[in-house]
């Protein structure tokens, strides 16, 4: 079903000592929705990802991942969904099939379907040039490219990406947005941390947090007119200044 939620958030909150780092957030996203999660460094908006893909426990509130709850079944929750971080994706000193096989394995696929997997991923994003190359060789957009679709080998049902287009090129950051488009429409959930405002326009919804708590959440085209800007660059000053 396509308007059935897969992420379930309310009033979840972080403390780290007296220091309140993710304010009482309330949220839901749903089957195939390309949700952009947006926040200025510090907002909070990494120590709320960790909480929902399970290696971040909340201090209080509820929320479920893929029909999983964060505080019992975190595990389950990491074998429903993919993730890929900004940071680290791939092991640089693996080749290209040598980090598909050993995330196939990380996501508890059998090896023949991690033969067929590396095949079919290979030929559909043409790496067979490079296949047998350390990916440490590779250019940042072929990593994040690879690193995208290694997290998909296991069909989540959701896929996190915190700020995965961060330090590309113009041209490869369309090429990444295409594929998300193709996932989503896949029925694949995506859940997208990013700081460039005109990614924030590719996404269904948005919610942007400011001071760890969310302080706007709707399409790209209500916020503008909520907030009387052209884009979504505008909106976020306008929150962000107060």
């Amino acid at each position: 079903m396509k308007n059935e939620s897969v992420i379930i958030v309310e009033s979840l909150t972080k403390m780290f000592g007296n220091f309140t780092a993710v304010d009482t957030i309330s949220f839901e996203v749903k089957k195939g929705e390309i949700f952009g999660f947006l926040g200025a460094n510090g907002a909070g908006k990494t120590t709320a990802m960790k909480m929902l893909i399970g290696i971040g426990k909340p201090t209080s509130g509820k929320a479920q991942v893929a029909g999983f709850d964060v505080f019992k079944n975190p595990e389950e929750i990491k074998k429903n969904i993919g993730y890929m971080s900004q940071k680290f994706a791939l092991y640089d000193d693996l080749t290209v099939k040598e980090n598909i096989t050993f995330f196939g394995g990380i996501y508890g696929l059998s090896r023949i379907q991690i033969k067929e997997k590396t095949i079919s991923l290979i030929e559909e994003l043409g790496l067979q040039e490079i296949e047998n190359k350390l990916v440490g060789s590779l250019p940042l957009g072929w990593k994040q490219k690879i690193a995208f679709s290694t997290a998909l080998l296991h069909n989540p049902k959701i896929i996190f990406l915190d700020e995965p287009t961060s330090g590309v090129d113009p041209i490869t950051r369309r090429q990444f947005w295409e594929m998300i488009y193709k996932t989503a429409n896949n029925g694949t959930t995506i859940f997208v941390t990013t700081h460039y405002m005109d990614e924030a326009e590719y996404c269904d919804r948005v919610s942007i947090m400011v001071n760890g708590k969310i302080e706007a959440l709707d399409t790209p085209k209500n916020l503008k007119s909520q907030f009387q800007v052209h884009n979504m660059n505008d909106v976020f000053l306008k929150l962000a200044r107060g």
